[in-house]
């Protein structure tokens, strides 16, 4: 194994400090259980005042919206406009190998399809578009749905947690944080993860969050392919698959790990940056 490197340790004061996690995740999660716990707990006079609650209603984006609002309030509040900028453009890094791209594109097609195989028995997987203009739709607001939350944990929270711990162990905290973040989704009626058992979700999330963090790596901290891939775990042409694409996902994490293993339990060439580049900023 190729000696630890150490340069992740360099001060960038101009940077997000690593106390500015508990502020970005305490805004992420006041801000969507806080949505989402009025619906639950006053479900009549929320539904008088804005109507009720379905996966499309404009304060469900709001909730869903909500690391990307913080990690945008916090960047702006430790660096000002020109870190935030800088923050943002990494909203523009696509440079990953190849490989990655493959399986994007590929890969995690495939693990939809085997997991509804293995579902239903049959290699006879009907994937069906009942309207191309509603599965552009569909699309369309799924583009600017999940895939918003990746400003915030692969954004920020990532890179602030690569500075104290290794990146599996950082993939493995946040996955645990990001599937908790989604717990409230599941206690309310109308929002899709109400008809989804939780459990599965949770540790399909832990796993689809080492992927991430693998992905993010790679890319040299890139916001934009952790988005992609965001994208295309939620594209509503996949057919249903849990929780075998959950097991599935689990295996594919698990090859990274080994594959990537100097990466992901060292600390080789990480991105720790925030709004100044790759290096960690002083703490």
């Amino acid at each position: 194994m190729r000696r630890m490197n150490l340069s992740h340790h360099v001060s960038r004061p101009d940077d997000v400090a690593l106390q500015a996690l508990g502020p970005f995740l305490l805004v992420s999660f006041a801000l969507a259980w806080g949505i989402l716990a009025a619906f639950i707990l006053l479900p009549g006079p929320m539904a008088a005042l804005f109507g009720e609650i379905t996966g499309e209603h404009p304060l469900f984006y709001l909730a869903v919206w909500a690391p990307a609002i913080s990690a945008i309030v916090v960047v702006y509040a430790y660096t000002g406009s020109v870190g935030l900028r800088k923050f943002l453009s990494r909203c523009l890094l696509w440079r990953a190998p190849p490989g990655w791209y493959l399986f994007l594109v590929l890969g995690v097609p495939l693990v939809f399809v085997l997991g509804a195989m293995i579902k239903n028995g049959t290699l006879n997987v009907a994937i069906l578009i009942h309207s191309t203009h509603g599965w552009l739709m569909a699309m369309a607001l799924m583009a600017i749905k999940g895939p918003m939350e990746e400003l915030g944990w692969r954004g920020l929270a990532l890179p602030l947690l690569q500075r104290r711990i290794a990146p599996l162990w950082a993939a493995l905290l946040l996955g645990v944080i990001w599937g908790v973040w989604h717990l409230p989704a599941f206690l309310l009626s109308g929002t899709p993860q109400s008809a989804w058992s939780f459990m599965p979700f949770f540790l399909g999330t832990i796993a689809l969050s080492v992927i991430a963090a693998a992905l993010f790596n790679a890319s040299r901290g890139s916001i934009l392919l952790p988005a992609l891939f965001h994208f295309i775990l939620i594209n509503p042409l996949w057919p249903e698959a849990q929780p075998y694409d959950t097991w599935l996902f689990a295996f594919v994490a698990t090859v990274i790990v080994w594959r990537d293993s100097d990466r992901m339990f060292g600390r080789i060439d990480i991105p720790t940056g925030v709004a100044s580049g790759t290096k960690a900023a002083s703490n």
